[in-house]
Order: structure tokens, then sequence, then C-alpha cells
């Protein structure tokens, strides 16, 4: 409780988060979701759609029938704002902004090195830890790593680069989230086995919280932090770890607020993951846990691999870890070899 009464103090003393959308479309606070967000095509039994909710955070995509219910299944990780300006021919004019004060760690501006096209990470430093801004599908970067960066700073000109996307449909696919693991180059190159051009700052790195409930939450209450945001995301499912004796996870040392009430020196880990995957607490336990299992998760009639962008398997509340939520785990644990240990081994 001192620790979490310490980091209160620090997060009052840092005073109210200067917060700004990244594009002059503001339609997200008008009530107006359909000028806001850009749309998907969709065909679905028959019928041909193009809804906003696509283009919104969480499970909006890829609808299935499962029984009497319409079930969207595929997970997107962030948000897509639709351009207000558009030339005659149809290309975005809007520039695209940094949503907070940060720096600019990552750019990549090959577009065909990644679905997100030619992208911009700008780190915050927010509650005490590192917090991760992505801008993907841009036409043009106007920054570069090691930019300080000042709230509304100009980091470059909405576009259509990337995967899945045309001049139509071009927009701003903005992120926010927590680095998995410092060590990911090694998890990328044992697990993945392609070419990794962005070293930490892959997409597959960073879990995205809900960005937009995050603005909206932040205008109704400017003094809310990232750190309180995640402390009230619905928990949909728990993981126990094997604790490390004497080791902070490196994840939970990144972001100390995490941790909950418990023994000073756990035996495991009781981790709260959102039902997109998105890590919300470390609760030290003293029970001894020999490998990943999931102690509680939320019941439900549908598959649990619907619900949980395939991480779970199982129905209602008997499942389990899918070969997904292991890696989930195993990245967010640092629980993996290096690539270089492996080639030693061979």
């Amino acid at each position: 409780m001192r620790l979490f009464a310490t980091w209160c103090s620090m997060l009052a003393f840092a005073g109210a988060l200067e917060l700004r959308l990244p594009t002059e479309n503001h339609h997200l606070f008008g009530n107006e979701p359909e000028r806001f967000y850009m749309y998907v095509d969709r065909i679905f039994e028959g019928e041909v759609s193009k809804p906003w909710q696509g283009g919104a955070y969480g499970y909006v995509r890829t609808a299935i029938r499962v029984g009497d219910e319409v079930v969207l299944t595929k997970f997107h990780e962030g948000i897509d704002i639709a351009p207000i300006k558009r030339d005659k021919a149809g290309n975005p004019l809007d520039l695209v902004s940094s949503i907070a004060d940060g720096m600019v760690v990552h750019t990549s501006a090959v577009a065909g090195r990644s679905n997100y096209g030619k992208y911009v990470v700008v780190a915050h430093d927010w509650d005490g830890s590192k917090i991760f801004s992505l801008y993907a599908h841009l036409a043009e970067i106007t920054c570069q790593p090691g930019d300080g960066v000042r709230c509304g700073a100009v980091l470059g000109r909405m576009g259509y680069t990337g995967a899945g996307i045309n001049r139509t449909r071009a927009h701003l696919h903005l992120e926010l989230g927590m680095l998995l693991s410092q060590r990911y180059e090694h998890w990328h190159k044992t697990r993945v086995g392609s070419a990794n051009h962005h070293g930490i700052y892959n997409g597959m790195n960073l879990a995205g919280a809900d960005v937009a409930r995050f603005f909206q939450s932040h205008r109704e209450n400017p003094n809310l932090t990232f750190a309180h945001f995640v402390s009230e995301t619905p928990v949909y499912f728990k993981v126990a770890v094997a604790a490390k004796p004497g080791v902070t996870p490196d994840f939970l040392a990144r972001h100390p607020w995490m941790r909950k009430p418990g023994p000073e020196q756990p035996a495991s880990w009781i981790v709260s993951f959102s039902s997109t995957g998105l890590p919300l607490a470390f609760e030290p336990a003293s029970a001894v846990a020999t490998s990943p299992v999931v102690v509680a998760v939320r019941p439900s009639k549908i598959p649990q691999r619907y619900m949980t962008r395939s991480l779970l398997t199982g129905e209602g509340n008997r499942v389990s870890l899918t070969s997904g939520g292991k890696n989930l785990v195993a990245l967010l644990m640092d629980d993996f070899p290096s690539a270089a240990s492996l080639e030693t081994k061979r």
C-alpha cells in the first residue's frame, strides 16, 4: 500500500495530462462517430455494408454467426480516423500530429515493410512509464527518431500506405499502448522467423489500449491518468505464472503501478488481462505455478476463442491458453531464450 500511495503522490504532482486528437477531425467529441471513423467494406450473408464501427477499437470486424448471434471476431487494435480534407484527386491532405508531449522513437519510411505502411512511434513519459502512440498509413513522415515533440507537433501527413486500404478509404490508424518486451527482437527471431525491420517497435510488441475511450474519458476528467484508465479496464481472464525468486518481471518494473498488494517475494504472479490480451495488473501470490495456467475467466456461451482473439480455447469457464496465448505470456514475462543461445546449441 505504501508503494501505491507513493505513486499516487507522484501522479498528482505531475499535473493534468495535455492530450490532443492527432488530426483536425474532432467528431469523436461531437457524438458523430460516422464522421470520425473510417468505415470498412463488409459483406455478410450476402448483404453489402460500410459500417463506421469497423474503424473503432476492439472486436469490430469479420462477422460470423454463432447460433442465433452475430459475433464480430477480428480484433482492431487501434482506431481509423477519416480525413477532413482531400485534394481534387481524392488524396487526403490532413496533417498528423503528436497526441501529447513525447519523443519520436521509431519511423518506418518504407511502406512495404509493414501492414502499417509508413508509420511513426512516439514515446510519452506518463505515470512513471513509457507509453507509446503509433501513427500509421502515412503518405509522408516529417520527423525522425530522437526528435522531441510537443503536443500537437506535426509528424507527417495522412495517406493510404500499407495493406488493405486504398485512396477512397485513406485514414490515420492510431494506437496507444505499452511495450511488451525489451527483448522482442530475440522473440521475433525464435518465434516468427521473418525479417523484423522495426526492432522493439514492431506492432506485435505494442499492446494497444482503447485509445478513443481514453480520449473521451480524459475529456470528461482532465486529471485522468493512463494508469488509472488501464486499472478501470474490465478484466476478462487471469493467468498464474511462476515467479523468479527475487526478480521483478521487466514489464512490471517498467509499469510499477500495475502491482497489486501481496507477498514481497511471491511464488507466482496472477496476471490480469482484458479480453483483447492487454495486461492490466500483476498480483503477487504465494501459490506455486509450474507453468502458465488460466485461473479465472469471464464465462461465455460463445466459444472463448472468439471472445479473446484466440488467446484462449474452450467454452464457459473451462478454458486453457492456446499457442497464441502462451506466446503472449512468454513475451510479457520475458520467458524465452535468446536467439544467440539457440544458435550456440545448434
